[in-house]
């Protein structure tokens, strides 16, 4: 039986229609020169585009 990679669900959010959303890049340092606009920006959630159908039946079995 395969089992779900828990360190890959601390870092995905998978949604009820399947999406996979990650963190967006960039927001541990060098924050205080951003915009309050960008800062804003940087705690959204993007969905990721890059895995492809392999890595998802690989690492997230059961989401």
């Amino acid at each position: 039986m395969i089992k779900t990679n828990k360190s890959f669900m601390k870092r995905f959010k998978v949604t009820k229609n399947g999406k996979i959303l990650s963190r967006k890049a960039g927001q541990n340092h060098f924050n205080a020169k951003d915009s309050s606009k960008t800062s804003t920006n940087k705690h959204r959630m993007v969905a990721v585009m890059h895995m492809n159908n392999k890595a998802k039946s690989r690492f997230l079995v059961n989401a």
